[in-house]
């Protein structure tokens, strides 16, 4: 193999053996966000899907049928407080495990927890915390813990 990015042989980011694996849908309206969360997830193993709005994310969510959604709150068309609680009124996506990865208020937190988001990051965020997240929430998918979860820790 050839040089990675670190300069030493082998890959230039190593990849997370985890064997969590499962399919992300990512909802942001900025390409250079959903892409840098993309490769972050990607590189530990996640299948990821892209919306750039919420008014996409409804079209699509039936038809990939994602483990986690992530969503911004400001967005063109459907905000993401908006299409959470879109989600959560289907009886389809209602258990479907929803985290609000944005740069919003308390009040927008507070919003979130309301219609049934599940969990938060702030932006900017490390990188490491966003999958600490979607692995959290592929947990509650499963049926393996409970609690509101904001970026490195749980509210109950």
């Amino acid at each position: 193999m050839g040089k990675g990015r670190t300069g030493r042989a082998g890959r230039a980011y190593p990849r997370g053996v985890s064997g969590e694996s499962g399919r992300v849908l990512v909802v942001d309206d900025s390409e250079v966000i959903r892409q840098l969360i993309r490769v972050n997830l990607e590189l530990e193993g996640f299948e990821v899907v892209t919306a750039a709005d919420g008014a996409e994310c409804l079209e699509v969510v039936h038809r990939v049928r994602p483990d986690v959604v992530t969503l911004d709150v400001m967005m063109p068309r459907l905000d993401g407080l908006r299409t959470a609680a879109r989600l959560r009124g289907q009886q389809r996506t209602a258990a479907l495990p929803i985290a609000i990865v944005s740069a919003c208020t308390r009040a927008d937190l507070d919003r979130g927890a309301s219609v049934g988001v599940d969990g938060y990051l702030a932006k900017p965020f490390d990188p490491a915390d966003l999958v600490v997240l979607v692995r959290r929430l592929m947990g509650l998918k499963r049926g393996e813990g409970s609690g509101f979860t904001f970026g490195g820790g749980e509210f109950r």
